[in-house]
């Protein structure tokens, strides 16, 4: 049986948080959220970690986390940087960022090689969320079954501002229908709303949610290199235009290429999108370690 592999996507820049997330310690040995990720898969039977990153903080983050992990898990990496564009391509004057978690995927296309999970490296999912997705992975992801870990709407707030989160429908099979991006998500009162050309719509608390945690078959890159081709040709020259993987995932259903199982694993979720959910995040971890879940110190 092949073993599934993980791609990390770690190379944004954090600047809501105002600094590098991937590297900030929420664990009693300092350990940070990503850390928690990897020792969840190795766990659950992944063999390899690939992570994305950006050349600025290579140095700074093979030292922090490459002897542990190595120990455990083969690892590679791959850059994402806002030049690396397809040939013919070329940045529009005054383009700042790279162009999202779609182009991100991408950038593994050469170092995956069997089924695998995608994940943010800021996102805390949870055991149970892992070995529901090596379960996956290992029994039935094919080139035309893909599969998503959902999580409920009132798990994934922040109370300390707005978040933006990809509303899920599913048909009778548990299959995902469509995402919706909605913005500005909030707890008001008692009720959780979104904000849209200046109008609050509520949203259910149990509402399912996409927290960019996804199950892939390698035969995704080349589809992937082709709608990004696409996007980069209808929205290229637009300076803060993001190619997201839910919309691409999304384009592969509509055209009858996938069908995307949803998962609805029974696990904790902790973000970090301020510097004011830290407490809260390492609160939620230290509760894990009480309860025996996760040892005091990982590696």
């Amino acid at each position: 049986m092949t073993k599934p592999q993980l791609l990390v996507l770690a190379a944004g820049m954090g600047s809501r948080f105002g600094g590098l997330k991937q590297l900030s310690p929420v664990g009693p040995n300092q350990e940070a959220i990503l850390e928690y990720s990897v020792f969840d898969a190795a766990r659950s039977g992944f063999e390899k970690v690939v992570f994305v990153i950006r050349k600025s903080f290579e140095e700074a983050f093979k030292d922090k986390f490459d002897a542990a992990f190595r120990k455990h898990l083969d690892v590679d990496y791959v850059f994402q940087e806002i030049d690396y564009l397809p040939e013919g391509f070329s940045v529009p004057d005054g383009r700042e960022k790279p162009w999202g978690t779609g182009h991100a995927i991408l950038m593994a296309k050469n170092a995956i090689t069997a089924p695998f999970a995608v994940i943010n490296a800021d996102d805390f999912y949870g055991a149970p969320a892992f070995q529901a997705m090596a379960d996956f992975l290992k029994n039935r992801a094919n080139p035309s079954t893909y599969s998503m870990i959902a999580y409920a709407l009132k798990n994934t707030l922040s109370p300390q501002g707005s978040v933006s989160r990809g509303v899920c429908k599913t048909d009778e099979k548990k299959n995902l229908i469509e995402i919706i991006e909605r913005t500005n998500i909030q707890q008001k009162g008692t009720g959780i709303f979104y904000s849209e050309s200046g109008d609050d719509y509520v949203l259910a608390p149990e509402t399912t949610v996409s927290m960019n945690f996804w199950g892939f078959s390698p035969t995704l890159f080349k589809e992937l290199e082709s709608l990004f081709i696409d996007f980069l040709k209808e929205r290229g020259n637009e300076l803060k235009s993001e190619f997201y993987i839910p919309f691409a995932v999304f384009d592969l259903i509509a055209q009858g290429k996938v069908k995307v199982e949803v998962i609805e694993a029974d696990s904790p979720w902790f973000g970090v999108t301020y510097q004011e959910d830290m407490p809260a995040v390492k609160e939620g971890i230290a509760n894990l370690v009480r309860q025996g879940i996760y040892p005091e110190k990982l590696w």
